[in-house]
């Protein structure tokens, strides 16, 4: 199963190009989804999962057209928008009992199964009688997971899916989207750089709009070997860096900052070479688009 994205654009009423022509091919298994706030990634996701329409553009899964037979595509998709609400005073059994309804699982006693099992996956069967509304922040998204993979989807797709859950219950969500992904196409969309590079064997870098790179992470780190310079130094000498060199990426680390430098050739014993990593990639990649280091 192939999702393909060709030549997709859409301008909000408020003049924004929120996506601009739009190119992709996402196979089955998991595909990251990288970019600064606003840079198109919500309404690449919203257009795919069939919540607003397009100025341009196609999208297909397999030969299903997604823009148009929006129908079909809903009874095949789990979708986990960044925000979304819950009825309080519903139970989260009785909520995925409904939803499964609306899915076409007509059989009550196979309703149940499918609700329990799902409860146990995201680990709130103990709290399935509780009411929505009781729920803390943490419950209520790993409810939404729940839901989004209710009734075996082909396609899911997840906007920041972890936030709010702790590092246990963060493993234990990607490793369910990692064993789902086998055999469904997973778009997860995260500002956790690494966890893409850890999870999934495709991805993309979305900026204003723009797909800026697409491929495998670790090739494209691999790519970065030998480029990656580090030095500490205070404010002012950031900024005469800046003049002479390619600063990616700026972080206080005890009580100094660290930079990062890319860099083609060698830059002295005043810089370390060290390994890139995958938010290497990322800055430089958007480095070009907007200021991500201004202090």
């Amino acid at each position: 199963m192939q999702l393909v994205i060709s030549n997709l654009s859409k301008l909000y009423p408020n003049g924004v190009q929120a996506l601009n022509n739009v190119n992709l091919t996402i196979s089955e298994g998991m595909f990251g989804l990288l970019g600064p706030n606003g840079a198109g990634k919500s309404s690449l996701m919203r257009t795919i999962s069939t919540l607003q329409e397009a100025d341009n553009g196609s999208i297909f899964l397999d030969e299903l057209n997604v823009l148009k037979e929006k129908e079909t595509v809903r009874k095949i998709l789990g979708y986990l928008p960044q925000d979304f609400g819950v009825y309080p005073k519903i139970s989260s059994e009785q909520m995925l009992d409904h939803i499964a309804c609306l899915k076409g699982i007509g059989n009550s006693a196979e309703r149940k199964e499918t609700v329990h099992n799902l409860l146990n996956r995201v680990n709130l069967y103990t709290d399935r009688k509780k009411n929505l509304g009781t729920y803390s922040g943490g419950m209520k998204q790993r409810f939404g997971i729940a839901q989004a993979l209710l009734g075996n989807p082909k396609l899911i797709i997840v906007d920041e899916p972890t936030a709010g859950l702790d590092p246990a219950e963060r493993n234990r969500f990607y490793n369910l989207l990692s064993e789902i992904g086998c055999n469904t196409i997973v778009i997860l969309s995260t500002h956790i750089v690494e966890d893409v590079r850890t999870l999934c064997n495709d991805f993309a870098i979305i900026c204003k709009g723009e797909v800026l790179r697409h491929g495998n992470p670790d090739k494209a780190v691999q790519e970065m070997e030998g480029k990656i310079f580090t030095c500490n130094t205070d404010k002012a000498g950031v900024h005469l860096l800046k003049e002479k060199y390619q600063v990616i990426s700026v972080q206080m680390k005890s009580g100094s900052l660290s930079v990062r430098i890319y860099s083609d050739t060698d830059l002295g014993n005043d810089f370390k070479l060290v390994s890139p990593v995958l938010e290497d990639v990322y800055f430089h990649q958007i480095a070009s688009r907007m200021d991500v280091v201004t202090l």
